[in-house]
């Protein structure tokens, strides 16, 4: 690749509680990755913006506060309507393995719970970003 992957961290809603997404931040700026965290409280609209702004290549989102599925719908169908097809949108946090399994339905990647290797969300990210951009 001729750059860095480039990967938007987002906090979305009134979940306030970061230090998972600063620890998955820092591992994927340590794997390589320029990486934008966009801190607490923002909305779906907020985050596609700064996704299309920033020319990421994917954005995670860390949620502890149960509207996973509000929040993972709504950003991806904000990117299907600015025709991000080609940016991953993974995630994680407290999410159950019935609506994870729902959320990649819908086309929502990866989700990762609390406790996973962080080289693992690194390689994931690497290896769809390989195969799904072209840069």
């Amino acid at each position: 690749m001729s750059r860095p992957i480039r990967v938007l961290v987002a906090k979305v809603g009134l979940d306030g509680h970061d230090r998972g997404a600063k620890v998955i931040a820092t591992a994927l700026r340590d794997a390589g990755m320029e990486v934008i965290y966009t801190g607490l409280r923002q909305t779906p609209e907020m985050v596609v913006s700064a996704a299309l702004q920033e020319d990421v290549d994917a954005i995670g989102v860390s949620i502890l506060s149960g509207a996973h599925m509000t929040v993972f719908p709504r950003i991806k169908k904000l990117m299907d309507e600015k025709g991000m097809n080609d940016v991953l949108l993974t995630g994680g946090g407290i999410i159950p393995d019935d609506d994870m399994h729902q959320l990649n339905d819908l086309g929502v990647g990866k989700l990762f719970p609390p406790g996973t290797n962080t080289h693992e969300i690194a390689g994931y990210i690497t290896d769809w970003v390989k195969t799904n951009r072209d840069f």
